[in-house]
């Protein structure tokens, strides 16, 4: 397919195969509207639930993206034109921001040779192109030795402060929004907190991870503890409420759960990359060779990248910041990758992000993995992947994904157990819900402890057992109205309008 013509062939794809599974809906037995039209959850024998997933995205979700005033403006020249615009950059970097934004950088029309990386190192910052169309936009064009195109990289420290305390319930149900510690009082609302899960030898086997060999060589799954920030709400006697659910459980059978009060410094925040188009020379290579990426996003708090057209970059988008949205992203291959080992088109490896209404086309990728110990909430919403490629989270438990009304034509949505794969991925996700999609394939599996939902999705069920076994076949998660959709029809728009009403649709577009 020739490029100008990608995005509006995707469009097409997306709306012919939405309108052939939407002649019939039926009731979701997990998630379902009650008599007054609010969304009930049921929840399983130790309370746990599928968790309100509408927290991803910029500034928490449901908040319209900014347009920050143009004060640098830059031109294509001849030769490199990375100098220029890291120096227009640096410029901008050096003002006082004036309600969290210090402006915006605006490349006008053309093509801009770039040698090495654009990094976006403070605060306050939008990279703004004049459009990504192949004809009259603004062309970031990679060349050189392959690197990443625009980088943006806070330099994040994390202290703790004051006394640790521990869970003192039993057990915390996935969804939970608040539970009970052994001693709150030298904490207030507003605080950040870690709450940390033990990576114990007795959770360790009782996941059936103590045992991963390859090639006669054991592998380790996960060390030490599993992370996750929470910023307190209320504080009531020792019962703590959080900002945003918890997207795992927490069960002191194997292990205290402790509690600790943090600071971190060196965040960015409020950045944005947006209205360009990034090229790069066809890759016909494998993910250990030298290859040309397209941009990164680390160490940052609130800030999205969208309207960004990327041809034949590899590995192509990383985010491992926090609330950040990726919105009308494409991503289009010329030549598929090489090799068993397959690059991630979408690395969503940190909490609060929101892939919305992004296409790839290409073979032999991996449309999304997460990496190791990620917590989300990580959501996909209405993308279209086309290719030999899958949703795939990639290794060492990484919790709270939701696929939303995606599509994988000619691939699969898989939530499984990985096994001694890599280097002991393992257990790669739990927690996670493909609603309303399909896919030419699903592998479902149950993890111990946890659960993993198909619901209101289309494709074939397919059973494995572990990586490089034929059996035991592992247990398959939940499958729950297969093959006909359910109500809501969006999950993630219909728990943010709970949560915020109908402005917080408009101002994402909807």
């Amino acid at each position: 397919m020739h490029r100008k013509h990608f995005i509006s062939g995707l469009a097409v794809l997306f709306t012919v195969s939405s309108v052939a599974v939407y002649g019939q809906t039926a009731k979701s037995q997990w998630v379902y509207p009650d008599s007054k039209g609010k969304l009930a959850y049921k929840k399983t024998e130790r309370g746990d639930r599928i968790m309100d997933y509408s927290f991803a995205g910029y500034m928490g979700g449901g908040t319209i993206i900014p347009s920050p005033s143009v004060k640098i403006t830059v031109s294509p020249i001849d030769g490199d034109n990375g100098a220029a615009i890291q120096k227009a950059i640096e410029q901008l970097a050096a003002t006082e921001p004036v309600n969290g934004f210090r402006g915006t950088v605006l490349l006008t029309p053309g093509v801009y040779n770039c040698e090495t990386p654009i990094n976006i190192n403070a605060s306050g910052i939008v990279l703004r192109g004049s459009g990504s169309a192949e004809t009259g936009g603004t062309i970031l064009k990679m060349t050189g030795k392959p690197h990443v195109c625009v980088i943006v990289k806070g330099a994040v420290k994390t202290s703790n402060e004051g006394k640790t305390t521990m869970i003192a319930d039993a057990y915390v149900p996935v969804g939970s929004i608040s539970f009970t510690v052994a001693d709150a009082s030298d904490w207030k609302a507003g605080d950040i907190i870690r709450v940390s899960k033990p990576v114990s030898d007795a959770w360790v086997k009782f996941m059936g991870m103590d045992s991963l060999v390859r090639d006669g060589k054991k592998q380790t799954w996960v060390t030490g503890d599993i992370p996750s920030d929470r910023v307190i709400q209320k504080i009531e006697k020792n019962r703590i409420t959080v900002d945003v659910p918890l997207n795992d459980s927490y069960d002191t059978q194997f292990g205290a759960i402790t509690v600790q009060k943090i600071n971190s410094i060196g965040q960015l925040s409020q950045i944005g990359i947006e209205n360009f188009r990034i090229v790069c020379p066809p890759q016909s290579v494998t993910i250990n060779d030298p290859h040309y990426r397209a941009f990164t996003m680390d160490g940052i708090s609130d800030g999205w990248a969208r309207n960004i057209e990327i041809i034949n970059t590899v590995n192509s988008i990383s985010i491992n910041g926090k609330r950040i949205t990726v919105d009308h992203v494409n991503i289009y291959h010329e030549v598929p990758t090489l090799g068993a080992a397959k690059p991630a088109d979408l690395n969503g490896s940190g909490p609060q992000i929101l892939f919305n209404k992004c296409n790839i086309t290409g073979d032999n990728v991996f449309f999304l993995a997460t990496g190791a110990k990620v917590s989300g909430p990580i959501v996909l919403l209405n993308c279209v992947f086309k290719g030999n490629g899958w949703i795939q989270p990639h290794q060492r438990w990484a919790t709270g994904l939701l696929v939303d009304n995606c599509e994988v034509p000619d691939g699969g949505i898989d939530f499984m157990n990985r096994g001694s794969m890599g280097s002991g991925h393992g257990w790669a996700i739990g927690w996670a819900v493909a609603w309303n999609s399909t896919a030419k394939s699903y592998l479902n599996q149950q993890p111990p402890g946890a659960a993993n939902w198909v619901i209101g999705s289309t494709g074939e069920q397919t059973k494995k057992a572990m990586p490089f076994s034929t059996l035991p076949l592992l247990p398959e998660g939940w499958y729950d109205s297969h093959g006909i959709r359910v109500m809501p029809s969006s999950l993630y728009l219909a728990q943010l309008e709970e949560r915020l009403g109908k402005a917080a649709l408009k101002n994402i577009g909807y």
